[in-house]
């Protein structure tokens, strides 16, 4: 995760150099607050990798010395089908409708987004499809 961490940091900081740049030259606002949120984009999960990359073991990919044969064997497993990625997905769409359309978007937004969390954390819980 180190060169993961080191490549989002510098993404970050360029994103930051260049927000200070465009903002004092340009005074304007839009443009400046989208390159601070690319900078953020770069440095919040960048700085979680870099925490994370301290506290776990060095993976082969981050040995430059490591070979093919160090990364064989298992490499990981995904989790299985599941619908409430999507059912997140449309509960944060309708969320955001009801600033568009009226307030009363948002009851059944909120209670598609509290399904889905409530019931992904039940499935990571249990492992499966309960």
């Amino acid at each position: 995760m180190k060169i993961e961490a080191r490549i989002l940091l510098l993404l970050g900081l360029f994103f930051g150099a260049m927000c200070a740049v465009y903002w004092t030259w340009s005074l304007e606002n839009a443009g400046g607050f989208m390159m601070f949120a690319a900078m953020l984009l770069g440095f919040l999960p960048g700085g979680y990798y870099w925490w994370w990359s301290r506290r776990m073991p060095e993976r082969p990919e981050d040995n430059p010395n490591a070979n093919p044969e160090d990364g064989a064997g298992v490499i990981g497993t995904f989790p299985g089908s599941s619908i409430f990625p999507f059912t997140l997905g449309m509960g944060a769409f309708m969320t955001v409708l009801a600033m568009v359309f009226g307030t009363w978007l948002l009851v059944p937004g909120l209670a598609l987004v509290v399904w889905a969390l409530l019931g992904a954390t039940g499935e990571s819980r249990h492992g499966g499809d309960h």
